[in-house]
């Protein structure tokens, strides 16, 4: 919600002095509104105060609008003229005044819109800026909650039409949404900081203080709401105030809606009609990847990939979670065939016996995936440290597949690398 629109809420007030001085008196009973009028029934009082409201200048209806509160401080009409004397100061850009002047209006009348859409506003906007954001951001979404609130029983100006009173409720709400949903984004609260930001973006979906912050609201998420994330976050680079602020906006967008897609395909298109589109078309979405199950992988590896060629990860993942046809496929090619590879020590149980792990995923895990029986017994001085990379031959003879353990007999040393290694990668990912 920018400036001009609080602007707007403010002025209305200042507008609608000029052409609604309030009754000097009383109206006829059978010619009642549905909303009584406000009357003045002193003279004095009425010409002080349509004297203050119908200045052209802004400064002699601030003078007269505080001469006026202090000489008839009971008046009929206090809240009117400070609602008044605070979009006045708005005109004249005193800031410290108008949110005064906010205060005093609370104090009068708690449930006073307009006052807490300013507060609710300045309050918001402060914490965005970096001035004492904790403290700002609580304040603000009291005042956002509460001027929600007021906005249920909140009346509609004389000479107001349908349509303008409908649109300055919109716009009074877009401001204590933002207010309450910038709050819950600092609290973590990211459901509720989605749904208020949303309604705010809504009615202001070109101001980055509120897209940008839907954006993190659906993506921070668990699970995220990558669609809507996508969409906003798309939308905030778009209209990002600084190029480089852009950039980086684009760069983290596209992340989280690759990891979310699969591919960045479908980004750039994403883009350009978030450029030209303030919200979500009906039906947008983007598609979802959703990864092959191990057993997919496996298969994938043995239609595409020889044995001999795999590594001893894939090897890992065909016996462990194919089906059984794709690991009778790897098995009768291990079988009782010598190896010439390189693993991780794990644990020396023995001169003769070593627990070994070939895959990066158990190297990591420091857990033994080979199960490694020598010929004879391995010299004490060539007997490998744990923790240390280990060359041998062996011949697979059995294996277990959940947790996986290759059995090896005939190990022997390799002094020199191996003619063929099953090199220790990651499994595929799953």
């Amino acid at each position: 919600m920018n400036k001009f629109f609080l602007a707007v809420v403010l002025g209305c007030a200042v507008a609608a002095a000029g052409q609604n001085p309030p009754q000097q008196q009383p109206a006829q009973p059978n010619a009642a509104p549905a909303q009584q009028k406000k009357e003045i029934k002193d003279p004095a009082e009425y010409n002080a105060y349509v004297g203050a409201v119908q200045q052209q200048d802004p400064n002699a209806k601030i003078s007269g609008l505080e001469a006026f509160l202090t000489q008839y401080p009971n008046s009929v009409m206090k809240e009117d003229a400070l609602e008044i004397l605070m979009g006045t100061y708005q005109q004249t850009g005193n800031g410290a005044k108008m949110a005064d002047t906010a205060q005093r209006l609370l104090q009068a009348n708690p449930n006073n819109v307009r006052a807490l859409a300013l507060l609710a506003y300045t309050k918001r906007t402060l914490a965005q800026s970096g001035q004492n954001p904790q403290q700002n951001l609580a304040e603000a979404k009291q005042y956002g909650q509460k001027g929600l609130e007021a906005l249920k029983t909140f009346n509609k100006p004389d000479n107001m039409s349908d349509a303008d009173f409908q649109k300055l409720k919109n716009e009074m709400g877009g401001i204590f949404n933002s207010a309450v949903g910038i709050a819950a984004l600092q609290d973590k609260d990211f459901k509720t900081s989605a749904t208020d930001l949303r309604a705010a973006a809504e009615v202001s979906p070109n101001d980055f203080s509120i897209v940008y912050p839907l954006a993190l609201a659906y993506l921070s998420q668990q699970p995220p709401d990558a669609v809507n994330g996508s969409w906003f976050a798309a939308r905030a680079a778009n209209i990002a105030p600084q190029p480089q602020l852009k950039a980086q906006i684009e760069k983290y967008g596209k992340s989280q809606y690759t990891h979310y897609h699969g591919s960045d395909q479908g980004w750039t298109d994403l883009m350009a009609q978030a450029a030209t589109t303030p919200l979500p078309p009906a039906g947008f979405t983007v598609t979802q990847y959703v990864p092959p199950t191990p057993a997919q992988q496996a298969a994938d590896l043995v239609k595409n990939k020889k044995v001999e060629d795999m590594s001893f990860a894939e090897w890992q993942l065909v016996l462990s979670e194919g089906s059984p046809d794709d690991a009778d496929k790897v098995w009768s090619v291990l079988k009782g065939k010598p190896l010439q590879m390189q693993a991780h020590v794990i644990e020396v149980t023995s001169a003769e016996n070593l627990k070994l792990a070939g895959s990066q995923d158990d190297i990591d895990g420091k857990r033994a995936d080979i199960d490694l029986t020598m010929t004879a017994a391995i010299p004490k001085t060539l007997l490998p440290k744990v923790d240390t990379d280990f060359q041998f031959e062996g011949t697979p003879v059995s294996y277990v597949a959940k947790p996986f353990m290759m059995t090896m007999k005939d190990g022997a040393l390799l002094r020199k690398a191996p003619a063929h290694q099953a090199p220790a990668h990651k499994r595929p990912a799953h």
